[in-house]
């Protein structure tokens, strides 16, 4: 992973619904370097966005981003994560269903993994939601950029934000 000018860069990944939506939000933030739709925590090597379509990979639709640390926490893109979409509906987002748009957190490192726990149990305990909170907390595994369509599709079709 490259590094900025001051050589700091962080990643982090999230599942939250549809990855178009979610890069949106997210590359609007301050201190995110860059963002990717694809997928991860699945079962097929370099899968397609029809692969994962079929439901049968195990993939869910992510968005990968690099950031600064410096400008945006781990906690500050957490709290947009649990913003973004609903955490309570098993599998499902609006009117989209199936594993691909399940509720996850892909930590890359120890502290993120406690970070995500402690997030997770807060909102819990706060039932916000209305129910209670289905998100997966996994370890990274390989991320799978989508085809190049997928990147930045809303703004490229100009839809607005998210």
């Amino acid at each position: 992973m490259p590094l900025n000018a001051k050589g700091l860069k962080e990643q982090a990944t999230f599942a939250a619904g549809c990855f178009w939506g979610v890069e949106a939000v997210y590359q609007s933030v301050p201190g995110v370097l860059t963002t990717a739709v694809g997928f991860m925590g699945g079962d097929l090597e370099n899968p397609t966005y029809e692969d994962v379509c079929l439901k049968n990979t195990n993939h869910a639709e992510v968005v990968h981003i690099e950031y600064n640390p410096e400008q945006v926490s781990y906690e500050q893109l957490l709290d947009i994560f649990w913003q973004i979409h609903n955490p309570t509906t098993l599998n499902r987002q609006g009117p989209d269903f199936g594993t691909q748009y399940r509720s996850a957190i892909f930590y890359h490192n120890d502290k993120q993994k406690e970070f995500a726990l402690s997030s997770k149990k807060e909102h819990n305990a706060k039932d916000k939601f209305n129910g209670r909170i289905v998100t997966e907390i996994n370890k990274a595994k390989d991320f799978y950029r989508a085809e190049e369509y997928h990147q930045k599709y809303l703004q490229k079709k100009e839809l607005g934000e998210y």
